[in-house]
């Protein structure tokens, strides 16, 4: 009876000591979950962070691109055409260059008698006959302190740049801006029109001009546009 009893104890004390290693392991086994967890957590931040400053060095590249945009120089063609033939070369410019386009439009129009060189009395004539004269224009340049660069186109009237190619010379501030005159004509060149422009604004630079046929094609009017050695995007 002895024995049996011993027998017994010993099986129960062996159950014990295994539900007791059963239940050391499944703490064991609980402990390093909880680390398991924390490593996740701290490495979430970690990857927020990289997200963060990938963010941070896109907005610097696109800061950098609308730099460069602000820096690349806004050009204008301004023109005076009585009779349309400057006009179309202003357009063809303008639209090589991708730049703005302004007409220097009278308030009174001209008409055929107006521009009759061989009437005295016409208005053309008088004007051209008179330096003070200031024809005044309908409209303005909207911004023109945006503009870099302008191209000042006109026709040639009497050898010299008609007097309302002047109002618009005097009608803004072209200091540190570049102008490039360029003119049609029946056959005269440029001459001294542009010189005597240049000397109704200060500060302003002036490269030399051009005359142009009124028949001329774009790749024609860009060769000579791009022949300036302007910082330009002209083709």
């Amino acid at each position: 009876m002895k024995k049996i009893t011993a027998v017994l104890l010993t099986l129960v004390m062996a159950v014990s000591l295994m539900a007791c290693s059963g239940n050391t392991q499944t703490s064991e086994t609980e402990s390093s979950n909880p680390e398991s967890s924390q490593a996740e957590e701290t490495s979430a931040p970690e990857s927020q962070e990289t997200n963060s400053e990938a963010e941070g060095d896109t907005a610097q590249t696109n800061a950098a691109a609308g730099d460069t945009e602000t820096e690349e120089n806004k050009i204008l063609v301004a023109f005076f055409s009585a009779t349309n033939t400057t006009q179309g070369v202003a357009e063809q410019m303008a639209d090589g260059l991708g730049a703005d386009l302004y007409e220097i439009v009278p308030e009174e129009p001209y008409t055929d008698a107006d521009l009759d060189y061989n009437d005295d009395n016409s208005r053309s004539t008088m004007e051209m006959n008179d330096p003070t004269v200031r024809p005044a224009i309908s409209g303005s340049v909207e911004n023109m302190e945006q503009y870099d660069l302008v191209f000042l186109g006109y026709p040639i009237w009497w050898g010299e740049t008609p007097r309302i190619v002047s109002t618009f010379m005097e009608s803004y501030d072209f200091s540190g801006k570049t102008i490039v005159p360029f003119c049609t004509s029946g056959g005269s060149g440029i001459g001294s029109s542009a010189e005597n422009l240049a000397d109704l604004t200060d500060g302003a630079e002036w490269i030399p001009g051009q005359r142009l046929d009124g028949g001329s094609s774009q790749d024609e009017i860009m060769e000579w546009v791009n022949s300036l050695g302007l910082d330009v995007t002209g083709e």
